[in-house]
């Protein structure tokens, strides 16, 4: 109703200033009527004067002068007094005249000297006086001619006549038709109000009532309801506002409802539902159009590289680090940070548990308590860790560093859009693991976990290209179980199983994680020694040997047995210009012990392949 009250206001203060200027310029106007109809008389006066002064001098009774001008100011109530002023070419032609003929004031004194009229207006709060004084002039074109009769030349000034008005009767006339017409506008006023108020109040109540529906609406309210009692048009507007209302919030809700199934509620928040929902479709399809990315990605580690754009990218996070979490293991890898080192103490690595995040699967922000994560090695710094576990494997944390406390304010509105990206990451990642898992089982063999012939045969060529861009050493061990087949033949295959696996741990714990071992096929085994001297590789090798000859394998009823291996060694580039031919030279040295005795170790020699009987 507030538009109510400024409309009537507004319309009042015009209606009110178009009555004070009509009543200006009525006052004015009278003012300037009265003025002139005084003037008019003073001027016709005037000149009934100068033709009754003229027939007194024609008749020779100019002494009678007096008694005629007194007649004329007590016959006209409006004349308050009149005087007549010779002028001193009268005088000095017909000598002095009478005592109230000389200049009273300086207006008379002014005429007699300008030949001009002059008037002047006396005002007080009791009345209103107008003095006017007019010349007699010389003229030629009368009768008689006053030339005839005067010494002077035509257009001397002879006298002047002054008169005073009084128009306080016409002022006090003029200011009660002013109160009547001020009346008159006040009333008009009133009803025009009146008027308005009447015929405008039902539209003010109406816009009201879509004001109150719009505001309703701006939150997400779309159940008002819009009347009114104004018909025709206004009526109509109503109905079609009502029925798009309905539609509307049957519309939206469902939207809404459907949009919380994609994004949890919570994830984006504001005031205003239909920009929330904007918001919200625009972050579907931003984490559509990242999803389908990644599903087109090839492993794992690209689709970390992914989340890893978005953080830098979208959300211009200036400091953070990525990790992957294996859960079975309890380790923690850092797999990227934007600068420097992780913020966390080192034995949170090795024991993934002490991340407080991980650990709780909860977010943890620094600001919340004073030293919220004791494993937290830079005291200085706030931060913000985001844990999200992809399966009952690998679990992942996201940690943010900032200098102050209100960055941290600026980046706790992200973390459920974060949450949004790794959500649809997840199956994606769960899917390259899944893969990764089986080509792994394709790559290795089952029985002792090593890699298998079909690894070396996919990956050979890898190993070589990038041993030779990067001038890289390979030593290659061929190892060979002396007399498997009589275990097998004596003991069962169940025991010549165990033995396998015997050697294929032996294996593990005797090289580094940047060696290979490989099942080469039964009993053979294969190991690439990377970047290994030859004292080095002896020594690995005499391990291997020294570690399986030492192994008793318990076949039941107290008996057991022990075995041995023997070992041929070659080395890349020195023996051969690939590792293929550096396997089959392995192989060759391999064949020479176990011609020589077994259970010994043979580093290979270009004169091995010249004895045609070990070609």
């Amino acid at each position: 109703m507030k538009s109510k009250s400024k409309l009537l206001l507004i319309v009042t203060l015009m209606l009110l200033l178009l009555g004070a200027a009509t009543i200006v310029n009525i006052s004015l106007n009278f003012r300037d009527y009265s003025l002139k109809g005084a003037t008019q008389k003073a001027t016709t006066t005037a000149a009934i004067v100068k033709d009754g002064l003229t027939a007194h001098m024609v008749n020779g009774i100019m002494d009678k002068r007096q008694y005629f001008l007194e007649q004329i100011s007590s016959n006209n109530a409006e004349i308050k007094s009149l005087w007549l002023i010779r002028a001193p070419l009268v005088d000095k032609q017909f000598g002095n005249g009478l005592h109230s003929e000389n200049a009273r004031d300086s207006i008379d004194e002014a005429v007699l000297k300008s030949g001009q009229i002059i008037k002047k207006v006396k005002e007080s709060a009791d009345n209103i006086t107008l003095r006017v004084s007019i010349p007699y002039k010389a003229t030629t074109d009368g009768r008689p001619n006053c030339l005839s009769c005067h010494n002077v030349a035509r257009g001397d000034t002879l006298g002047v006549i002054s008169m005073e008005f009084d128009i306080t009767t016409m002022r006090n006339s003029g200011f009660f038709t002013i109160l009547k017409i001020l009346g008159i506008n006040l009333l008009f006023i009133i009803i025009t109000l009146l008027l308005i108020n009447r015929y405008v109040t039902p539209y003010m109540e109406l816009f009201s009532n879509m004001q109150e529906g719009i505001q309703k609406a701006y939150r997400g309210d779309f159940t008002h309801t819009f009347e009114t009692t104004v018909g025709g048009d206004a009526k109509n507007i109503v109905k079609q506002l009502n029925t798009l209302f309905q539609k509307i919030q049957e519309t939206f809700g469902d939207i809404k409802h459907a949009l919380a199934t994609f994004i949890p509620q919570g994830s984006i928040s504001a005031k205003d539902p239909l920009y929330e929902a904007k918001m919200i479709i625009n972050e579907l399809s931003d984490i559509y159009k990242f999803k389908k990315t990644i599903e087109l990605d090839l492993s794992k580690g690209d689709i970390y590289q992914r989340i890893i754009d978005v953080l830098k990218e979208k959300y211009h996070f200036a400091h953070f680090a990525f990790y992957e979490i294996n859960t079975l293991d309890n380790k923690r890898e850092l797999l990227y940070i934007s600068t420097g080192k992780s913020i966390c103490n080192a034995e949170v690595d090795e024991n993934a548990e002490l991340c407080r995040a991980y650990r709780t699967h909860s977010d943890v922000i620094s600001s919340e308590f004073s030293n919220l994560c004791q494993e937290c090695a830079c005291k200085e710094l706030d931060y913000v860790c985001i844990p999200f576990s992809i399966n009952e494997e690998y679990s992942l944390v996201v940690s943010i560093t900032t200098k102050n406390e209100d960055q941290i304010n600026e980046i706790t509105p992200h973390i459920p859009s974060i949450k949004n990206y790794l959500e649809a990451a997840k199956p994606v990642i769960e899917s390259k693991i899944l893969t990764q898992k089986l080509r792994e089982t394709s790559l290795k063999d089952g029985m002792t976990g090593l890699y298998n012939r079909r690894f070396l045969e996919e990956f050979i060529d890898k190993f070589m290209k990038q041993a030779q861009r990067n001038n890289e050493t390979y030593s290659v061990l061929m190892l060979d179980v002396d007399f498997f087949k009589s275990v097998n033949d004596t003991y069962g295959h169940d025991i010549g199983d165990k033995v396998i696996v015997a050697i294929g741990k032996v294996l593990q714990n005797s090289i580094r994680e940047s060696d290979l071992a490989i099942r080469y096929g039964g009993e053979e085994f294969l190991v690439l020694l990377h970047n290994a001297n030859d004292e080095g590789t002896m020594q690995v090798a005499q391990k291997i040997h020294d570690a399986f000859g030492g192994i008793e394998f318990d076949i039941g009823h107290g008996e057991s047995f022990k075995k041995s291996i023997s070992i041929g060694i070659a080395k890349y580039p020195k023996d051969g210009d690939t590792i293929w031919k550096c396997i089959k030279f392995a192989d060759t040295a391999l064949y020479v012990a176990k011609t020589t005795g077994r259970d010994k170790i043979v580093n290979f020699s270009p004169e091995m392949i010249e004895n045609e009987d070990l070609r």
